[in-house]
C-alpha cells in the first residue's frame, strides 16, 4: 500500500471515527440512525451506479430508501418510544410496508416503465437485491443502538471492531505470515493468513471493549459473536469484491479517500450487523 494511500486512509479516521462515537455515545438513537440512512442512500446510489441504467437509479433509491425507514421506524422495538396506538397499528403494518416497497412497489415500476424487455429480470432482480443489500442490512446498525442497554454504542462498537480490527489484522498477517492465496479468483491479494489474522483481529477486538467498557458482555458473548461475526464479514468483504468484479469496477465510489466508496467501507458490516443483532436480541431475552 502506498504512503499517500495509507496517509489518506489515515486523515478519514482522524475525523470521521470522533464522529461516530461522538454520536454513538448521545443517549438518544435518532441521530445515529440519521448517519446510517444518509450511508445507506449513498451506498445505494452506487450499488445502482454499477448495476442499473441511469433513467432506473433514483427510482430506485426512492423505493429504498422508503423500504430502509420502515424497516427501522415501524420496527416492534420502536413501541418503546411510544404508547401511541397510531404507531402501533404502523408496527404492526411494518413488515408489510417493508416488502411491499422492497419487492412489490419495484415490479409495479417495471411493468409500467418497462421500456426494454428483454432487461427486466435483470434490472428487476437487480432493485431488489440492491434495495436489501444495501438498505435493509445496513438498517441493523442503527437497530443495534436502539437495544443498547447502556445507550453508549457498545452495540454498535462491536460490528465496527469485528470489521475494522479485522481488517488491521488480515493487512498485518498477510503481509509477514503468508502468501497462500484465498479466493483468487474474486479476490487476488487475500491470503489465508490474513483470513485467520483478520479473525484474530476480531476476536481482538471484541475482547477488549468488553475489558475496557462493555462488561456486561460475557467472555462466551465474546467468541460467539467474534468468531461467526469475523467470518461473515470477511465473507462480506468477498461478496461485494464479486459483484464489483462483475461489473468491472475495482471501487463502488470515490467518496472516501483512500478507502473508496461507502459500500466498500462497509461491505463487512453489512453481513456482520444482522447476526450480532440478532444474537443480542436473544441473548437479552434470555437474560431477563
Amino acid at each position: 500500500m502506498a504512503l499517500g494511500n495509507l496517509a489518506q486512509r489515515a486523515l478519514v479516521a482522524v475525523v470521521a471515527v470522533p464522529v461516530l462515537l461522538l454520536l454513538l455515545h448521545y443517549h438518544r438513537p435518532e441521530p445515529w440512525w440519521a448517519v446510517v440512512f444518509l450511508a445507506t442512500l449513498i451506498a445505494m446510489g452506487e450499488f445502482f451506479g454499477m448495476t442499473l441504467p441511469a433513467e432506473d437509479r433514483l427510482p430506485a433509491i426512492v423505493m429504498g430508501a422508503i423500504a430502509a425507514a420502515s424497516f427501522y421506524w415501524l420496527d416492534a422495538s420502536s413501541l418503546a418510544y411510544s404508547s401511541s396506538k397510531l404507531l402501533a397499528a404502523g408496527v404492526a403494518a411494518g413488515t408489510t410496508i417493508t416488502v411491499f416497497f422492497t419487492v412489490i412497489a419495484p415490479g409495479l415500476y417495471y411493468l409500467f416503465r418497462f421500456r426494454d424487455i428483454p432487461s427486466v429480470a435483470t434490472r428487476y432482480a437487480a432493485t431488489v437485491a440492491g434495495i436489501v443489500y444495501t438498505g435493509l442490512l445496513p438498517t441493523f446498525l442503527a437497530m443495534l443502538k436502539r437495544i443498547d442497554p447502556n445507550q453508549v454504542g457498545d452495540t454498535v462498537l462491536i460490528v465496527l471492531l469485528v470489521a475494522w480490527v479485522a481488517d488491521t489484522g488480515a493487512y498485518f498477517a498477510g503481509r509477514f505470515l503468508g502468501k497462500a492465496k484465498l479466493y483468487p479468483a474474486v479476490s487476488p491479494k487475500k491470503t489465508w493468513a490474513g483470513a485467520w489474522g483478520g479473525l484474530a483481529g476480531s476476536v481482538l477486538g471484541v475482547a477488549v471493549l468488553k475489558l475496557l467498557f462493555a462488561d456486561w458482555l460475557t467472555w462466551p458473548d465474546v467468541f460467539l459473536i467474534a468468531i461467526p461475526g469475523g467470518i461473515l464479514g470477511q465473507l462480506g468483504d468477498l461478496a461485494e469484491s464479486l459483484i464489483k468484479r462483475s461489473v468491472g469496477v475495482k471501487d463502488s465510489g470515490t467518496l472516501l479517500p483512500g478507502h473508496g466508496g461507502i459500500l466498500d467501507r462497509i461491505d463487512a458490516v453489512l453481513f456482520i450487523g444482522p447476526y450480532v443483532y440478532g444474537y443480542l436480541v436473544v441473548r437479552f431475552l434470555l437474560a431477563k
